[in-house]
This record gives C-alpha cells, structure tokens and sequence, in this order.
C-alpha cells in the first residue's frame, strides 16, 4: 500500500469514507472586500469548541484556514506586528 491509498478518518482524500456533517453554531460573521478578494471571518462553536473560520474567495476559488479559540489572542499579537510593521516600512518602489 502507497501512502496515498491509506485509510483516512479525517475526511481528506483517500478516506475511508465521507466526511460526516459536524454541527456547527455561527456565533458572530464579517465580510471583508479588499481589492479583488473577499475575506469572510466567522467566529463558530460546535461540540469540539469554538474557533476563527477566515475563509478567502477569489473569483469563486475559496481557501480557509481555521483557528482554535484559544490561539486568537497569539494570532491579534502576530497580526498586530505585521500591521505595525508594515505601517513603519515604507514600500519599494
């Protein structure tokens, strides 16, 4: 067996079968247009916890990362030095 024909439990390709629903509670959602891009951010609840959905689509092309709760505030602390750092920066021409 090649290590892309393994079982999966995690509903990603080669799993061993679909990916069950999870219920999930939407608790709070944003939308953001910043150029050609729009970013939804959607704080969600379901039975693991809560998290930060940040989903981008692009010309109907959609990528999604997800952040548990309890890294929000080290994610602000990182995002917040980007943001400082690039207003401090001034761009190449």
């Amino acid at each position: 067996m090649i290590s892309n024909e393994r079982s999966s439990s995690y509903g990603y390709p080669g799993a061993a079968g679909p990916k069950l629903p999870v219920n999930e509670e939407t608790l709070k959602t944003d939308r953001i247009q910043i150029e050609r891009k729009t970013f939804v951010v959607s704080l969600k609840e379901n039975a693991r916890g809560r998290f930060l959905r940040i989903t981008e689509d692009v010309g109907g092309r959609r990528d999604t990362i997800i952040i548990p709760a309890p890294g929000l505030e080290d994610f602000k602390k990182v995002l917040d030095e980007m943001v400082r750092v690039s207003a401090e920066t001034p761009p190449k021409a």
